[in-house]
C-alpha cells in the first residue's frame, strides 16, 4: 500500500476550505500555526479571521501595542502564543526588513517557533520538504503502524519525526502535511475513528489487531495542581472598580484581572472577612461584603485547576487608582474573569 498516496487522495476529496489554505503567504500561515497550537480549527478560525482583519500585514501586527494584541486572543488560552507572536512580529520587521524567513533552519530560531510550526510554515509557504509531525500526526503513525513507543517520551519524538520523515512525499510536502494533519483530524480521529470506510484500512495494524482505542500510548501526565483564588471585585457608588495587571511570569501574564488573594484552600465568609480586613486597598474603608458564586468556579488549565471565588465589595468611594465598570470590556482579561463581569453585569 502507499501510503502517502492514500492520504494525499482522501485529503483532495474530503480537505475542509479552510482561508489558510488558499495562501502561500508565509505570515497567514505563521498567523493560522500559532492560532491552532492548543486550539481546534472551529474555535481558532474567529480568531484568525479577526487576527486577519485586524493585522492585514506583519507591520501591522508589529506596530500593535500588546495590550490591543492580548484582547484580540482574549478567550483563546495560552497567551505566551500571543505575546510571541507580537514580539516575532517586531523582530521581522525591525530585524528582518519585514521578510519572512524562508527555510526552516532560520524560522525555527524564531522565539515561539518549534519543530512542528518551522516545518508546516517551512513546507507549506516554501515547499521544502520537512515532515510535520502534531497530535494528529502521531495518532495516524502509531495506529497504521502499531507503534506502542510513547508519543511523548524522547524516543518517540524522534522515532515519529523520522518516520514522517521517511513518508512524506517529496513532489508535494506541502500537500502531504495538510493531508495527513486532517486525517487525523476528521478520519482517524481520537474517539470513534471511520475505521470501516477508511482508505488505509488493509494496512492499518491497530485495525488488524483492534487496538485502535489503545494508540497512540501516552506517558501518565503530569500532577494537577489545585490553587484557591479570591476575587475582590471591588465597587464604589460612582461604579468604579479596581483591575490590576499580572507582571510575574507564569499563567496569565499581562492580562488584567481583580485584586487577588489566594488561598491555601477554599475559604468561607469568616475566613474571608479575616483576610480583607488588613488588605491595602480597602483597609481604611467601610464595606460590605457579599459573596457572588456560593460554590467556586473551576477552571481548568493544562496542569492546573483554580478554585475561584468571586467576592462583591461594596465600599466608599475608592481611593486607589480606579477606573469605571463601563471599561472593564476595554482590557485584555482571562477567560475566567471575562465570563464573570458578563454575568454580574456592573
Amino acid at each position: 500500500m502507499n501510503f502517502s498516496k492514500n492520504v494525499i487522495n482522501w485529503y483532495s476529496d474530503n480537505k475542509r476550505d479552510l482561508p489558510w489554505r488558499h495562501t502561500v503567504n508565509p505570515y497567514f500561515i505563521w498567523l493560522s500555526e500559532i492560532i491552532l497550537q492548543q486550539t481546534q480549527v472551529k474555535q481558532g478560525l474567529p480568531y484568525y479571521e479577526s487576527f486577519v482583519k485586524t493585522f492585514p500585514t506583519v507591520y501591522d501586527l508589529a506596530k500593535s501595542d500588546e495590550q490591543t494584541v492580548l484582547k484580540l486572543w482574549q478567550g483563546l488560552g495560552y497567551y505566551s502564543r500571543a505575546r510571541n507572536l507580537h514580539f516575532t512580529a517586531k523582530y521581522i520587521v525591525n530585524e528582518l526588513g519585514g521578510n519572512f524567513p524562508n527555510s526552516y533552519s532560520e524560522i525555527i530560531k524564531l522565539k515561539g517557533i518549534g519543530d512542528y510550526t518551522a516545518s508546516a510554515i517551512a513546507s507549506i509557504a516554501f515547499g521544502e520538504t520537512t515532515a510535520v509531525v502534531d497530535g494528529n500526526v502521531y495518532r495516524v503513525l502509531s495506529r497504521f503502524f502499531g507503534i506502542e513507543t510513547p508519543i511523548n517520551s524522547t524516543k518517540g519524538i524522534k522515532e515519529f519525526k523520522a518516520l514522517a520523515t521517511e513518508l512524506i512525499d517529496k513532489r508535494e510536502p506541502a500537500t502531504f502535511n495538510q493531508a495527513i494533519m486532517e486525517f487525523g483530524a476528521q478520519q482517524c480521529k481520537p474517539k470513534k475513528p471511520y475505521c470501516i470506510i477508511c482508505p488505509l484500512q488493509s494496512g492499518c495494524i491497530a485495525f488488524l489487531k483492534n487496538q485502535t482505542s489503545g494508540l497512540p500510548v501516552k506517558l501518565k501526565k503530569i500532577k494537577i495542581r489545585h490553587r484557591y483564588f479570591n476575587y475582590l471585585v471591588i465597587i464604589d457608588q460612582h461604579k468604579n472598580t479596581i483591575i490590576e495587571q499580572r507582571t510575574e511570569k507564569g499563567i496569565w501574564q499581562n492580562l488584567y484581572q481583580f485584586p487577588l488573594i489566594e488561598s491555601k484552600e477554599s475559604i468561607d465568609v469568616y475566613e474571608f472577612e479575616k483576610e480583607i480586613s488588613k488588605h491595602r486597598l480597602i483597609k481604611n474603608l467601610k464595606f460590605q461584603i457579599n459573596l457572588f458564586n456560593e460554590k467556586d468556579v473551576i477552571h481548568k488549565l493544562s496542569h492546573q485547576h483554580l478554585h475561584t471565588k468571586f467576592w462583591i465589595i461594596e465600599t466608599d468611594p475608592i481611593t486607589e487608582k480606579s477606573i469605571s465598570a463601563e471599561n472593564l470590556k476595554d482590557y485584555p482579561v482571562p477567560a475566567l474573569i471575562s465570563e464573570f463581569i458578563n454575568k454580574f453585569k456592573f
